[in-house]
């Protein structure tokens, strides 16, 4: 965005040199395909109206990109198959009561509570909050899978 910005407050519009038309910011590792690859500009758009770009700190680049609409679509199918587990894991867990059973829960379940609290020992993570908090996932993966196909 250094390239773009102008002074404190005050952002400028990157615009197309061709076109004209509003630029997206889709990440220094992004390669662009070749101007007449229908299909790959089509993908890209695709991938940025979900959320995708490809934005890194450079270390080790934005991580796996799907290369098409169907490894797009699956990969979502999948992310969502992981977010339905973690509800079963908070339909099936038992609440902590007291202060032991909460330590002896963290002890066992860190990792999951983890997702859905930053407090996790300091505070009862309730059943439900977890499975809000994955069903909300769940739907926005389900709406990127609409915009996709």
């Amino acid at each position: 965005m250094s390239d773009i910005e102008r002074g404190e407050k005050s952002v400028q519009e990157a615009k197309c040199p061709e076109c004209g038309e509003l630029m997206a910011n889709m990440g220094l590792d992004f390669e662009s395909p070749k101007k007449d690859d229908v299909k790959k500009w089509e993908h890209i758009k695709s991938l940025y109206s979900v959320g995708i770009a490809f934005h890194s700190c450079g270390c080790s680049g934005p991580g796996y990109i799907p290369n098409s609409k169907e490894k797009l679509i699956e990969y979502f199918e999948n992310l969502r198959d992981t977010y339905l587990k973690n509800i079963n894991f908070w339909r099936s867990r038992t609440e902590p009561t007291n202060k032991q059973e909460r330590e002896k829960d963290y002890q066992k379940n860190w990792h999951e509570l983890g997702k859905v609290s930053s407090n996790s020992k300091k505070e009862i993570v309730k059943n439900q909050e977890g499975i809000t908090f994955w069903l909300n996932r769940v739907q926005e993966i389900e709406s990127k899978i609409s915009l996709i196909k």
